[in-house]
């Protein structure tokens, strides 16, 4: 009896090693606090569909590429920048996505996007959004999904707006930079009344007084305020959140410490040459007699107040 020879499995040819990056997005930070938020269900669907490629290739880069509280309406996230240089630096080969909008909202956007991929080989692919780019059936497919997802964020922004809109016209708060002269109490501006003295005698001010003096001047005392409250550790972290240059924060800053009299002076326009923005940003006296000896002759009238 003639044995039957065993015949060994085919063996496909190496398979190209395609590197998967997934990028995930939420536009609020709502929620993210909890142990399983929107981005571990993105990045969870996107791997386990990684993971059925495997036989085609596919790996899973490392690097997480998370936006956490970014608008799919711009191209200005984090994440998605780092991906973008790491896109250019040859690091990965597929985009994987849960669905096309969590890349962008914005069609002119997207084709930016597409524009870099192209350049570098690099494709996209939506998980829950079946279709092939490489058929004009798949590029009209994919624009008009664009379109609508580019819908749906004018038509949300547009609510918003109309909410801010309601929400003022009854008076309420609506976030921003607090005023100087009031405290937000339960989402309503109240008169700070250690501060309106100032506010009140800075209203009247006429065209005499140096507008870029006294408007630095209110930034000033708003700024010392925010360091009074604590909602700053030190002058470096301020003007890391507020985006101004430390030197030029702590020149702002020691206008506070002008004796009142000179306030005054300011406020009301009375000519001293030596009072002006660039010379108070300078070191000045911190004692209030040497910055009237400084800044003389001293405000007639007013009796000198001693420190």
């Amino acid at each position: 009896m003639t044995r039957r020879a065993r015949i060994e499995p085919i063996t496909p040819a190496t398979t190209k090693k395609l590197r998967c990056a997934v990028y995930t997005r939420k536009s609020t930070d709502e929620g993210l606090e909890k142990e399983f938020n929107t981005l571990d269900a993105q990045r969870d669907s996107c791997e386990a569909y990684v993971t059925s490629q495997r036989a085609e290739g596919w790996v899973l880069v490392r690097d997480r590429y998370d936006d956490e509280g970014f608008s799919g309406g711009t191209l200005e996230r984090p994440a998605l920048q780092r991906l973008l240089r790491d896109i250019q630096a040859d690091l990965v080969d597929v985009i994987v996505v849960y669905k096309i909008d969590r890349l962008s909202r914005s069609l002119m956007d997207f084709a930016k996007l597409v524009e870099v991929m192209d350049a570098h080989g690099v494709t996209f692919v939506s998980v829950t959004q079946s279709f092939n780019t490489t058929t004009s059936m798949g590029r009209l497919t994919l624009n008009i999904l664009l379109s609508f997802a580019q819908f749906e964020r004018e038509v949300i922004g547009e609510r918003i707006r109309d909410k801010f809109a309601a929400s003022r016209a009854r008076g309420m708060w609506m976030g921003g930079k607090v005023p100087l002269g009031y405290n937000v109490v339960a989402r309503k501006l109240i008169v700070n009344e250690d501060e309106a003295p100032r506010v009140r005698r800075v209203a009247p001010v006429t065209t005499r007084a140096d507008p870029a003096l006294v408007k630095a001047l209110a930034r000033a005392f708003r700024y010392q305020r925010m360091l009074d409250e604590g909602r700053y550790a030190s002058i470096s972290e301020m003007a890391a959140a507020e985006q101004i240059e430390r030197g030029y924060l702590g020149g702002l800053l020691r206008l506070t410490l002008l004796a009142p009299d000179i306030l005054d002076t300011i406020l009301d326009g009375r000519g001293i040459d030596e009072l002006t923005l660039p010379r108070l940003m300078e070191p000045v006296p911190i004692s209030w007699t040497e910055q009237r000896g400084l800044f003389s002759p001293p405000p007639t009238g007013t009796a000198p107040a001693r420190r």
